[in-house]
């Protein structure tokens, strides 16, 4: 592995469901302590590309890296490197904020962490629920808990899928302040969200993706010459054959 290594290296990806073309060769770079955005239409690839640079899927072609790890030939190193907030609410219902937490950082060989654990959980405003049983918890909780699950192993690389989805102002903004931080000590942050004001304002850098390729790849002040906003420069790749 290099040190020089970027967060995340794709290469020529490619994955097809049947008669689908979900990922038509993706070349994407992604340097250490970036905040990147990852842009696009439903359908577009942005969840088939996290599943696979996560595991979860097995690419038909092309490789990934996670800080120089392949996440096939290496994927025990490239899991550990990185963190990602799904975009489904998935939790296990027989147990406490707590205990998920605990138990998803022994899934990371990881024992003493509930200093860490505590700091997430006061971040995150759920300090108060920490011991409610997860079926207890409300939809913008559960995401919550899911963000603290990505963090406990305290990856260097976090992937964040719709994070705050149908989650209310308060903890959006309670969000952000984290993540701001953790991108300001180090870490890189992948953000895909349909929230355009919100990429607009985080990312420094910006991918858009459509039909399983990248439409257009800049930094964020680049894509925004000439126009309003992001919303306007993505209906315009949207439209671009």
């Amino acid at each position: 592995m290099s040190l020089s290594a970027p967060a995340i290296r794709v290469t020529a990806l490619t994955k097809r469901y049947d008669k689908l073309q979900a990922l038509a060769g993706i070349d994407l770079e992604i340097a250490r302590g970036e905040f990147f955005g990852l842009l696009g239409p439903n359908g577009a690839g942005k969840t088939t590309l996290i599943s696979a640079l996560a595991g979860l899927v097995r690419a038909d072609g092309g490789t990934l890296e996670v800080m120089g790890h392949d996440v096939v030939t290496d994927s025990r190193n490239a899991r550990l490197k990185l963190g990602v907030v799904p975009q489904e609410l998935v939790f296990d219902p027989f147990f406490s904020v707590r205990e998920v937490l605990r138990f998803q950082s022994g899934y990371y060989g990881i024992r003493g962490n509930d200093d860490w654990i505590d700091e997430i959980l006061s971040r995150l405003d759920l300090l108060s629920r920490a011991d409610a049983n997860m079926r207890t918890l409300s939809g913008g909780m559960k995401r919550r808990v899911l963000v603290a699950q990505a963090l406990v192993h305290r990856p260097p690389v976090i992937v964040l899928d719709e994070p705050t989805a149908g989650v209310d102002v308060e903890l959006r903004q309670g969000l952000w302040q984290f993540v701001k931080q953790l991108n300001a000590d180090g870490h890189t942050v992948v953000l895909t969200t349909h929230y355009l004001e919100e990429a607009e304002a985080l990312c420094g850098r910006i991918a858009m993706m459509k039909a399983g390729r990248i439409a257009a790849l800049d930094t964020t002040a680049n894509l925004l010459v000439g126009e309003s906003d992001l919303e306007q420069v993505f209906m315009k790749v949207m439209r671009c054959d």
